[in-house]
């Protein structure tokens, strides 16, 4: 997460959706870097607007704060969380993704217990879940969208790097994999499309 101050601009760290690159960015010009520990770098918008909110304008008085986060599209955000999750002791036979598909790990995501390796939450609960919404949500895939935001309400050039890719993996799914994803992931493929 970051603040910005004179800006009254909040940036949400939404998990797997190029938050680190945006960190490495910006950080120098922000007010306020929370990057460990990940739940703190992660706040959801319900958090912020519960318990951070509240004291930042207490704290800096002024127009309300405005909140922005970026959103992967659904089925992609299950492949990153799986590079992401494939690379971590990959060397560990007991490595709970150690010889699984993606295909298995995607189904174990949209299951009503997940098993602890595919306990990631949802997108659509980050940015609005609790009565809370992230302002403005721009989507990964059209990062210029995004960064030209940025761009006009820091007043400098933003650049973002490539970090924190984890190598390419065979995340392809078969046709009726991707409609059960699709009608599991159905609150965040709206919420994405309406973006």
């Amino acid at each position: 997460m970051l603040i910005f101050l004179d800006q009254r601009l909040v940036f949400l760290a939404t998990p797997k959706a190029g938050s680190t690159a945006v960190e490495v960015a910006l950080e120098s010009l922000a007010s306020l870097a929370i990057e460990r520990p990940p739940a703190l770098k992660h706040t959801s918008a319900a958090a912020f607007e519960r318990h951070i909110r509240p004291w930042l304008e207490a704290a800096a008085p002024g127009e309300p704060f405005t909140t922005v986060a970026l959103m992967r599209e659904p089925i992609d955000w299950l492949r990153s969380w799986y590079r992401f999750r494939q690379q971590d002791d990959l060397d560990d036979p007991d490595h709970p993704l150690a010889g699984m598909p993606f295909h298995d790990f995607a189904t174990d995501c949209i299951a009503v217990e997940p098993p602890d390796h595919a306990r990631i939450g949802r997108q659509a609960e980050f940015l609005t879940g609790g009565g809370a919404r992230a302002a403005r949500i721009f989507r990964y895939e059209e990062m210029d969208r995004f960064t030209h935001f940025l761009e006009q309400r820091l007043d400098c050039a933003v650049s973002l790097p490539r970090v924190n890719v984890p190598p390419r993996r065979d995340t392809s799914v078969t046709p009726e994999l991707e409609a059960r994803l699709r009608e599991a992931l159905a609150v965040d493929v709206a919420l994405y499309a309406s973006l």
